[in-house]
């Protein structure tokens, strides 16, 4: 029998064997049965309303898991004023717009690209490598060569705000986050097709000021996001390096093989993080995540962190919980 049969069929029972009882009242009250969930699915890391209405009627239609994640996100890589992700991004501190991308289809395969300059819509290009290359991961110029390769066009993203806003920061460059202000997030999305498939996206211009050549969590496969279509999906936002060094949404994906909803998944992997680093308050590190009963969950370390869901054709914003 296979995992997936075996787990819609053992339901709570199963999840039940090893949990300790405040652990299963917990179970009792958050799962639903595969039954109660509306396929399809579309969840996205803060508001990003846009792009799970894109993602979301794109899956009304019957696209794939992956097609739509990946038409979801291109939304907001294109959208000038999101100073976090794709054209207008905010450049790192020497001026250079740099971007990070990973996708992940539902046969766990990934590609991913680091550090691509002039190219508005790095998620695309992580596609191309996982579809047409033998690796996984290009990187500077590498990256930005394999795109012009495959048709795409340079272009410039630094746009005149995020210029403005580099020079003014450059004053006294203060190199510090600020906490649920889109100084340093990204989207991270997890589609779920009406095949019940899973496929997902992260896109990100990374941390505003950052170091000439830093990478952060976004297009690190296992850290920014993870993919097992047998159990579900996760992705992340927040401080890349807390996050890289927890490898945060393999372990939510872990938890849930182990009986863990995505709610309770998603928070036990930030409790982690806390519990890893004594400036835990000085930082925001979230998850979101799906399961494949089409469950959702998210969970940060401060109050304010929310996602997008797109699903039975209502497109909302849904406040997560936090540890502080």
């Amino acid at each position: 029998m296979k995992r997936r049969n075996f787990i819609k069929k053992a339901g709570i029972t199963g999840a039940a064997i090893s949990a300790t009882p405040s652990i299963f009242a917990q179970n009792i009250s958050e799962i639903k049965t595969s039954r109660e969930a509306s396929l399809p699915i579309a969840i996205a890391t803060w508001n990003f309303h846009e792009a799970t209405k894109k993602a979301g009627e794109l899956l009304n239609k019957g696209t794939s898991a992956l097609d739509a994640v990946e038409q979801g996100v291109m939304v907001e890589e294109a959208n000038l004023k999101n100073t976090t992700v794709g054209n207008g991004g905010a450049p790192d501190r020497d001026g250079n717009v740099t971007l990070d991308a990973c996708i992940m289809d539902p046969e766990g395969n990934a590609g991913s690209v680091v550090y691509l300059k002039n190219i508005e819509h790095p998620v695309s290009v992580a596609r191309k490598v996982m579809e047409q290359t033998p690796h996984v991961m290009l990187a500077g110029e590498g990256a930005l060569q394999f795109a012009i390769q495959n048709g795409f066009k340079k272009k410039n993203l630094l746009t005149k705000n995020s210029e403005k806003a580099w020079k003014e920061w450059l004053k006294e460059k203060e190199y510090k986050p600020i906490i649920n202000i889109e100084n340093h997030d990204t989207i991270g999305m997890l589609c779920m097709d009406k095949d019940g498939d899973i496929a997902g996206a992260c896109t990100t211009s990374g941390l505003a000021y950052k170091m000439n050549g830093r990478v952060g969590d976004s297009p690190i496969i296992g850290s920014g996001l993870f993919v097992d279509n047998e159990v579900g999906g996760a992705a992340a936002t927040g401080m890349g390096e807390a996050i890289m060094k927890s490898v945060g949404s393999f372990l939510v994906v872990e938890l849930m093989r182990n009986g863990r909803s995505p709610q309770q998944a998603c928070k036990e992997a930030v409790e982690r993080i806390v519990k890893k680093n004594a400036n835990h308050k000085d930082f925001q590190a979230c998850f979101i995540a799906i399961n494949k009963n089409g469950e959702v969950g998210g969970y940060a370390i401060h109050d304010g962190f929310s996602y997008a869901k797109y699903q039975d054709n209502k497109n909302e914003n849904v406040k997560c919980k936090s540890f502080l």
